[in-house]
């Protein structure tokens, strides 16, 4: 008897690690569910509902432009998403481009591996702490993001709670963008349009590369400046001035413009709303590269001039211009 009473012992004890296994198993699936149908922003950072924008809504009243649907959009598949790392109020970001498994993953897909968040997207630290500033003294206003791309900037604005409307031509992006809005719960902050913005309303000949959903352009040599060797294919996308889109009476906390060297006919189109007096003018952060200004027929100097002809000062920040009114 007590030689069998030892084999039951093993036997229970081998029944025990499988139940503890299956009940570990159970517990992480219900714990996947729990964590795709409940709301990420607010596991993210619970503060982020309680911020001066969370009920500022963007007034939309243009009719040569409709909002991208995100609902109807045909998703790619798979997708993949994690948080970003470093940031005071990180958020998901999506992923679809798993690179060349298993030998070249995607440096992105290769951190997930490794059990690490996203590393944080260079704009979004600016982009916070610009609205932070903002935040605290009590100011109320939109992100506009020209150039959304995956929403680097977008989501760390929606983050904070801060309602954003954004532009983006690649449709490509704009799953990614739908995959955010998704995943970080922020479908009634976030307004996306497909159109990429300009000095003028009607259509132009786009360049994207195949296989990257970065530096797209509507120039084709500042498309490749960066990856001479991948295939660049041209399109034709919907231009659309800021002025068409943004009614006199939305404020604009901040304006962010990243579109590989198309930031003059950008600002040109916006003239109305740089033209806003002190306060009420939109703070600017706008990516400053010769090279890609150059493919495009401009110059930094011609958007400095230009912006100090609405009232506004500029600072350089590494790669990009911060402007502000006196």
């Amino acid at each position: 008897m007590a030689n069998a009473w030892r084999r039951d012992t093993r036997t229970l004890k081998l029944l025990s690690s499988n139940s503890l296994l299956l009940l570990f198993s159970i517990s992480f699936f219900l714990l996947l569910i729990f964590f795709f149908t409940s709301n990420p922003t607010k596991l993210i950072n619970n503060n982020s509902q309680n911020t001066p924008n969370s009920h500022l809504k963007y007034t939309f009243n243009s009719q040569k432009i409709k909002p991208f649907d995100c609902k109807n959009s045909p998703q790619s598949h798979p997708i993949i998403a994690t948080i970003t790392e470093g940031l005071k109020y990180p958020f998901i970001f999506s992923l679809a481009d798993l690179g060349y498994l298993p030998e070249r993953p995607n440096h992105f897909f290769q951190r997930i591996l490794n059990n690490k968040p996203f590393r944080r997207p260079d704009i979004s630290g600016p982009i916070q702490e610009v609205l932070g500033r903002f935040r605290a003294e009590g100011k109320k206003g939109i992100l506009v993001d020209v150039g959304v791309n995956v929403g680097m900037a977008t989501f760390a604005a929606a983050a904070m709670g801060v309602p954003v409307v954004g532009f983006e031509p690649v449709f490509e992006n704009l799953q990614r963008v739908c995959d955010g809005i998704y995943f970080n719960r922020v479908s009634d902050l976030v307004t996306v349009f497909n159109a990429a913005v300009s000095d003028h309303f009607g259509n132009i000949t786009f360049h994207k590369l195949v296989g990257r959903l970065d530096n797209s352009a509507v120039s084709a040599a500042g498309a490749k400046m960066s990856f001479k060797s991948s295939e660049e294919i041209a399109v034709q996308v919907t231009t659309i001035p800021l002025d068409d889109v943004i009614p006199e009476s939305q404020p604009v906390l901040l304006l962010k413009i990243d579109v590989q060297g198309w930031e003059y006919h950008v600002l040109k189109g916006a003239k109305k709303l740089l033209s806003r007096k002190g306060s009420k003018a939109p703070y600017i952060i706008y990516e400053e590269d010769e090279r890609l200004l150059k493919a495009s027929n401009t110059t930094a100097t011609e958007i400095r001039d230009f912006l100090q002809s609405v009232g506004y000062d500029c600072e350089d920040h590494g790669n990009d211009a911060h402007c502000t009114k006196n």
